[in-house]
């Protein structure tokens, strides 16, 4: 055989060979990047922020009921307004003491030692006087448990009590004109006080016909404005009395230690 017809047909089984399928075909890994390749990171769950709750115009509340309005201040308590009454304390010449409660109904005992001075706390006119000590243990009448007593009705309108007195002066009777500091008695434990520590039983009420007692003794609580009066500031109880008056009629019924 020719040796060209021996290349050429070296040259066709070369070609045949390499295009034969299934020849395997070598893959070269590609070279590593240097650029680093993101990878997925779950994403952590966002913590759920609360619902937002509705403005609230009132507070809310916290399981308990709520409380009551606040009630308005004590009929005891004196209004700050001006006044051109002018008042002194009670008791004069004497230490005394007193609290800020009475048993029963309102009122103010003023301890004082036997004799102290009595005088008008206000400008007025005389009311009631009892000049005898009537008072028995066993029938304890209540118009009698006062003793030797006085009254005064104030040019303000109000009725002004005390009791247990030792002594009411002379020429101290009803209709008796009288002006602030005006010795009117003294003070005892006469009465049902009979036996006990002296003092003045203060009582501040409205006017009524005579021999009603039970208002007499005292309606609204006269500390706030004894008070008052003892560091000399002129504060009418008329007002706050008034309003009590309005409240249970001029003359309620004796409810309490009749």
């Amino acid at each position: 055989m020719p040796a060209l017809a021996l290349v050429i047909m070296a040259l066709i089984a070369a070609l045949t060979a390499c295009s034969r399928p299934g020849s395997p075909s070598r893959l070269v890994p590609p070279s590593p990047s240097s650029t680093p390749v993101a990878t997925a990171t779950p994403t952590p769950a966002m913590a759920s922020s609360p619902i937002p709750t509705p403005f609230l115009k009132h507070a809310p509340t916290t399981g308990r009921s709520a409380s009551p309005p606040r009630p308005a201040a004590p009929a005891s308590q004196p209004p700050t307004a001006a006044t051109t009454t002018r008042y002194v304390f009670p008791v004069q010449g004497c230490t005394v003491s007193y609290g800020h409660s009475h048993h029963d109904y309102p009122a103010t005992d003023i301890f004082a030692a036997q004799g102290c001075l009595l005088v008008a706390p206000v400008t007025g006119h005389i009311d009631e006087v009892s000049s005898v000590d009537r008072w028995n243990s066993r029938s304890n009448n209540g118009a009698d448990r006062g003793g030797l007593s006085i009254s005064i009705v104030g040019a303000d309108g109000v009725r002004y009590y005390g009791s247990h007195l030792s002594a009411v002066f002379a020429g101290i009777g009803p209709g008796v004109p009288v002006n602030p500091g005006d010795p009117i008695g003294r003070v005892g434990s006469s009465g049902d006080a009979r036996g006990g520590p002296t003092h003045l039983h203060f009582g501040i009420s409205w006017p009524t016909a005579l021999g009603i007692w039970w208002v007499r003794r005292g309606e609204i609580y006269p500390w706030p404005y004894l008070d008052a009066w003892r560091a000399g500031h002129d504060v009418s109880p008329a007002p706050v009395v008034a309003a009590e008056r309005a409240r249970v009629g001029t003359m309620p019924p004796c409810r309490i230690d009749c």
